[in-house]
């Protein structure tokens, strides 16, 4: 990142303000099928651009609080995009908080993490990383996803998948208390478990100086820019995906996997390059943490919200996504209980996670 340490490149402060006057003439001319061709332009630029812009804020503020940076960013986008097409779509978007969790989940565990291990192995044939902290992580993420998405379905108070007004509200403050308390272990406590020692890294960006304070804050307001610019856009988008899916006579299920693919697009980004860098620690905290942040903050937002308004909310996966969900946390245990990974690995969760979206368009 030796470049980024004085100045940024132009195209990166560049994409932002374009993206914004695309968003701009979509709304003066709504409905106008070239402008619709231009979102999606500018939405892959927007999201290249916070890739760009996290990674710069990243190296400033230092491993580990660097891949926080995004998790959290990109998380607190998801909810907004969440909660304003829940809200204004009515009762039959209930399911769609849960529908993009179990879809962050899934994307993460298996999609980012197999593919961060194949680039890996097939670069630097073995790659090492902590396990300490891949296990604390995934310790918290098997509780908090078991809690969330099966527990509703066994409950009594409440016919599921839903649950009751005071068992949505357990589960959102208890999934945000495990969230932070991980925060605090990952960044205070026990910061050590989740560096790595980038000696050996073939990265440059890993060796730079970092950059100055104006060019982080910089990037920083940059980067708020971008990720607002994407959910507005991914927004403007949501109506076209939705009736393509429905003309392809997909479950609504997959506009959940939409949403989290293009919210998680930057973290997956910069885990996969981290991962070719041979920096898999890195690769690792930005996707196990990204998976945390997804439940660990929309939960309790969306409960919130929705215990707020009255409105139902619908959080209990089915029986064939509880199996998905258990295979992938039992494979993920497996594949971070020796601190070391090869291809194998990868291509075991790149294949869990083809049976995911597999099984989503044909149920």
């Amino acid at each position: 990142m030796t470049s980024h340490a004085t100045v940024l490149p132009r195209w990166t402060i560049a994409a932002p303000f374009v993206a914004w006057i695309v968003l701009g003439a979509a709304y003066a001319l709504p409905g106008n099928g070239i402008l619709l061709a231009l979102i999606g332009v500018a939405l892959c630029a927007a999201v290249f651009t916070a890739v760009h812009h996290a990674e710069v804020v990243a190296h400033r503020v230092g491993e580990p609080f660097g891949t926080l940076v995004l998790a959290i960013a990109v998380t607190v986008i998801e909810v907004a995009l969440i909660v304003s097409v829940m809200l204004t779509s009515g009762p039959e978007k209930a399911g769609l908080a849960r529908d993009t969790v179990f879809a962050a989940v899934m994307i993460v565990c298996n999609g980012i993490v197999g593919l961060c291990l194949l680039v890996g192995g097939i670069r630097h044939r073995e790659q090492d990383f902590q396990i300490r902290g891949a296990a604390a992580a995934l310790a918290v993420l098997a509780s908090l996803s078991v809690l969330t998405l099966v527990m509703p379905n066994y409950t009594t108070t409440h016919a599921g998948p839903m649950l009751s007004s005071s068992q949505l509200a357990f589960a959102g403050v208890s999934s945000l208390v495990l969230y932070g308390v991980f925060v605090f272990v990952q960044t205070v406590r026990h910061r050590d478990y989740f560096l790595a020692d980038a000696a050996n890294s073939i990265d440059e960006d890993a060796h730079a100086a970092p950059p100055s304070s104006g060019v982080a804050l910089a990037a920083a307001g940059l980067l708020v820019v971008c990720l607002v610019a994407v959910v507005l856009l991914a927004k403007l988008l949501s109506p076209v995906v939705e009736t393509a899916v429905q003309n392809a006579g997909a479950p609504a299920a997959v506009v959940g996997i939409i949403i989290a693919a293009l919210v998680l697009l930057p973290e997956g980004l910069a885990a996969v390059r981290a991962a070719r860098a041979d920096r898999l620690q890195n690769s690792l905290n930005l996707a196990l943490g990204s998976a945390l942040a997804s439940i660990g903050l929309t939960i309790p937002t969306v409960a919130a919200v929705f215990l707020w308004t009255g409105q139902p909310l619908v959080l209990g996966i089915d029986g064939k996504e509880t199996v998905l969900l258990l295979l992938t946390l039992v494979v993920g245990t497996l594949t971070l209980s020796t601190g070391r990974t090869t291809i194998l690995q990868g291509a075991v969760h790149l294949s869990l996670f083809a049976a995911y979206l597999f099984l989503s368009f044909a149920p």
